[in-house]
């Protein structure tokens, strides 16, 4: 598609593509025809004490920007607090997971690129509905954003 042929996006609080998982959930702002696969743009939200997806790598780059809260993330091989308006680049083909070890909710604006990763949503829900998100195992190798 080109971006002729692309429609502006204009959404309010709260509103996009939603997937309840348990403690965590998504709602993606932009992806696929919108954004012509160049990227997705969502917002990640974990309840207080909630693990995240796992320790996993892609190909795509994920940018993380803090919404609200702490997220903790787990980089290569340690972790590391990020508080509101932190900022952090996971380059493709790196080990990283994200998880909530705080008593308050958290929320991350994500950008991944290339897009489309919205295609793999209702597999991942499907996943969550199986291994339902647990409470953080706190580790100590961490650095503070």
């Amino acid at each position: 598609m080109s971006s002729a042929e692309r429609q502006p996006v204009v959404l309010r609080p709260g509103e996009g593509r939603a997937y309840q998982m348990g403690r965590i959930s998504a709602l993606f702002k932009a992806d696929g025809d919108e954004t012509a696969g160049r990227y997705s743009i969502s917002e990640w939200w974990l309840e207080p004490n909630t693990r995240g997806p796992g320790a996993h790598s892609h190909e795509e780059d994920d940018v993380f920007y803090v919404l609200q809260g702490t997220m903790s993330f787990f980089i290569g091989d340690h972790w590391l607090d990020a508080t509101q308006g932190s900022f952090v680049l996971v380059p493709g083909g790196q080990t990283h997971d994200f998880e909530n070890r705080s008593a308050q909710p958290a929320g991350v604006l994500n950008f991944s690129a290339p897009g489309n990763f919205e295609q793999a949503m209702p597999a991942i829900s499907a996943w969550f509905a199986q291994h339902p998100a647990g409470d953080v195992v706190t580790k100590v190798d961490k650095e503070i954003l």
